[in-house]
């Protein structure tokens, strides 16, 4: 008996730092994030069935074993309703990234596809939205002022009155996840509910305040009147320091599921996205932070960092 126990403990043990010491990633980075946001996917949509995933980058997720000649991994694709990426064509001047672009005219009849466009000089912004138009993409333009989304532009390319109720029918979409350029959150809400947009991306926190659901209700309709989708910016690849889930003690010892830091961001780090303990943060329970998404009342989701499984493509 006394040998049965010490197995039993031994077991707990093992299981125990295997959560952090491990766990490995598998040869295939990108099948594991695969089937994070698949798993992300069907949480929502357990409470919502409506509800919209949209990951940003990573484009090559869309097919088997992220190869575009192995063809689309229906699983993926059925978790997901659109693709959000990131300089497309305008990388400050005209740089299109070809390679995207061939995935991406695969994709366009597949899923909606949102891109957000950067320029250095203020001349080239008719440029960007008809490089994207052109491809059937919706457009977002920013700025060099407008680098870190924080500004509502003022022209609305294809501004409609149409009733939006599906991501397939945006023409035109604003993507403003900081909150530094409004003094309270009423500040926020009425400067857009004071536009057209069809679609608008936002963070769940005002500083460290969440929107509320009546918050978020009054930005699902246009000042023209029609209806909009308003969706949540969520990082699954990074841990941020300013987030409820960080603990203070992290400052000196990191969680064993934190890998390095994220160059250029003082406050992010890249996650090993395949570890229980962060998946537990990001969806599954009551405090998770889609659970938190949900209850807001967003209609989707916008998920940020997926390009963690290629940059994190090693064996612990």
């Amino acid at each position: 008996m006394k040998h049965i126990k010490i197995l039993l403990t031994a077991l707990l043990v093992i299981s125990f730092l295997s959560s952090c010491f491990k766990q490995k990633r598998s040869d295939n980075a990108g099948e594991k994030m695969q089937e994070f946001i698949i798993a992300i996917s069907d949480y929502a949509r357990q409470t919502d069935s409506d509800f919209i995933i949209i990951p940003q980058n990573g484009a090559e997720l869309c097919y088997n074993y992220c190869d575009i000649s192995d063809g689309f991994n229906q699983s993926y694709l059925y978790a997901i309703d659109g693709l959000g990426i990131e300089e497309l064509f305008y990388n400050g001047t005209y740089a299109p990234d070809n390679e995207r672009l061939d995935m991406l005219r695969q994709l366009k009849d597949e899923k909606k596809i949102l891109v957000s466009e950067f320029v250095s000089d203020n001349s080239l912004i008719d440029d960007a939205y008809t490089a994207d138009s052109t491809e059937g993409f919706a457009c977002f333009v920013r700025t060099a002022a407008n680098y870190d989304y924080l500004q509502i532009p003022e022209v609305i390319p294809n501004e409609n009155n149409n009733d939006i109720t599906a991501l397939s029918q945006i023409k035109n979409y604003l993507y403003l996840i900081s909150t530094d350029n409004f003094s309270s959150k009423q500040d926020m809400i009425d400067a857009i509910a004071a536009t057209n947009f069809d679609l608008v991306i936002i963070d769940l926190f005002f500083d460290d305040t969440e929107f509320t659901s009546s918050e978020i209700a009054m930005l699902k309709t246009k000042a023209n009147g029609a209806k909009r989708l308003v969706i949540s910016y969520i990082s699954i690849g990074s841990a941020e320091k300013y987030r409820y889930y960080w603990k203070k003690s992290w400052v000196r010892h990191f969680p064993c599921w934190i890998k390095k830091r994220y160059d250029g961001y003082p406050d992010e780090f890249w996650v090993k996205f395949w570890n229980n303990t962060w998946q537990e943060i990001i969806y599954g329970n009551d405090d998770s932070y889609m659970k938190k998404i949900l209850n807001a009342g967003f209609d989707g989701a916008y998920l940020d960092n997926v390009e963690a499984y290629y940059f994190l493509y090693f064996k612990d």
